[in-house]
């Protein structure tokens, strides 16, 4: 080693890092802690949809037109199923997001991608959300002999 040059410093691992030129909200931070919260939040979610659809019910044999009828004519059911709609389309989504950042080379392409995930992603909360929200399993007016056998009597 010359005398001109130093050696390289490595700074003490207890002290806390400083950002140059960073100003404001840290989004990357923000998608990881979401990351972190949802996907809890989604496993306690999931398996009480599992509990309570094949534990509790009559298991898969038991889920039909008027399991689903009778659930969601509750607003706690549709609050739940709601929940894991938003959360599991979000998570996924940024997800997805965060390996078209690591993948997609240039800008273009990336933005492309992002642009469509997006649009995936609106368009099926809004029409999860409006499923969940609309659902009826008797329409009024309906022809008798089309309805199911839960709007007979």
């Amino acid at each position: 080693m010359s005398a001109q040059t130093s050696p390289t410093r490595i700074p003490d691992p207890t002290t806390r890092y400083r950002r140059t030129g960073q100003r404001g909200v840290n989004t990357e931070m923000l998608s990881w802690m979401f990351m972190r919260a949802s996907g809890a939040l989604l496993v306690i979610l999931i398996f009480g949809h599992l509990f309570v659809n094949l534990w509790l019910g009559l298991g898969v044999k038991g889920i039909d037109f008027a399991f689903v009828a009778g659930k969601w004519a509750n607003p706690f059911w549709q609050v739940w199923d709601l929940l894991m709609l938003w959360l599991g389309l979000i998570h996924g989504g940024n997800g997805v997001r965060t390996i078209i950042n690591d993948y997609a080379r240039s800008s273009t392409p990336r933005l492309v991608l992002k642009g469509l995930l997006l649009v995936a992603v609106v368009v099926t909360i809004v029409l999860g959300t409006l499923v969940i929200f609309t659902f009826n399993p008797c329409p009024a007016g309906a022809e008798p002999s089309l309805l199911p056998a839960v709007c007979q009597g």
